[in-house]
């Protein structure tokens, strides 16, 4: 829990503040850009809510921050309605669970709401005021896990919801062997007629990212926008398993028609998709010279 001892000096004078835990993991930087931003390798409050707009937004970063590192000055009394408020739609029935792991040095997690059954990518934080928003929507059917960095309290989520979890066999470790569907080779694979598991080594081996309906790819590690380059991005200094691999792997998603992209690090991105092919052509050539 965030502590005034620690309050960062950076912050600007008021009510919320980060305090000196913070990993630098970005999250509250990308949920709410209105309130905080980065300073001197930390994350800080530069601009304190002034509409409740921006207060709801600045509370739904304070629970997700990983390391709770974000605080108040005076005691939320509205926190309940920001629990609430998570999973935050993002666009049709897709929404970002909110809840970041420290474990998963706070990756995003996603819900997709479907009447067949609903899809939860990647693993957040097994936290009840999430847990029970999860139940009121109508549960988990499946648990997709893009590879091995992003699982979090995955086996909570089995337990809880009994939940079918799905991560390739190349991911597979002491703390994933129990998965139940372990997925295998290079080939993509449908587990519905609107889902598809691509997968894309690079990033590590087991490495896939998932298509949602011909327009919305959850991309874990392999794929991200960065605000400052505004470009498409692939981590070159984190790629654990091959460059050249990932390289090849993005040539081949390339193939692939898509309007948003939604990693678990990075900043997502929506475009149409002339400008988002053209967005991955951008990033192709410069990853062949990188």
């Amino acid at each position: 829990m965030a502590t005034q001892e620690k309050k960062r000096p950076q912050n600007i004078a008021g009510n919320f503040y980060v305090d000196s835990t913070c990993i630098d993991c970005d999250t509250c930087r990308w949920m709410t850009p209105e309130v905080f931003n980065r300073q001197e390798g930390q994350s800080a409050v530069y601009h304190q809510p002034e509409s409740e707009k921006e207060r709801l937004r600045a509370l739904q970063a304070l629970l997700s921050c990983p390391t709770a590192s974000i605080g108040t000055v005076d005691k939320p009394k509205d926190i309940k309605a920001a629990q609430t408020s998570i999973p935050i739609l993002i666009a049709e029935n897709v929404y970002h669970c909110g809840y970041h792991s420290e474990s998963s040095f706070g990756a995003a997690s996603y819900l997709i709401q479907r009447s067949e059954g609903n899809i939860l990518v990647d693993s957040p934080r097994f936290t009840p005021p999430l847990v029970k928003q999860l139940e009121r929507m109508g549960g988990v059917k499946y648990m997709y896990l893009t590879h091995r960095d992003d699982i979090a309290d995955h086996r909570k989520f089995r337990e809880h919801f009994n939940c079918d979890r799905i991560l390739h066999q190349d991911e597979i470790s002491s703390q994933t062997q129990d998965i139940e569907i372990q997925l295998q080779g290079l080939d993509p694979v449908k587990i519905a007629p609107d889902l598809l598991i691509i997968p894309v080594p690079g990033h590590t081996k087991g490495h896939t990212v998932l298509l949602y309906q011909d327009k919305f790819l959850f991309t874990g590690d392999h794929l991200a926008w960065s605000d400052h380059l505004q470009q498409l991005i692939a981590f070159r200094n984190h790629c654990w398993y091959s460059w050249s691999v990932l390289v090849k792997s993005m040539h081949e998603l390339a193939n692939y028609s898509f309007e948003w992209v939604l990693p678990g690090h990075g900043r997502r991105y929506h475009a149409d998709t002339a400008t988002m092919q053209q967005k991955m052509q951008e990033l192709l050539n410069w990853m062949e010279t990188a």
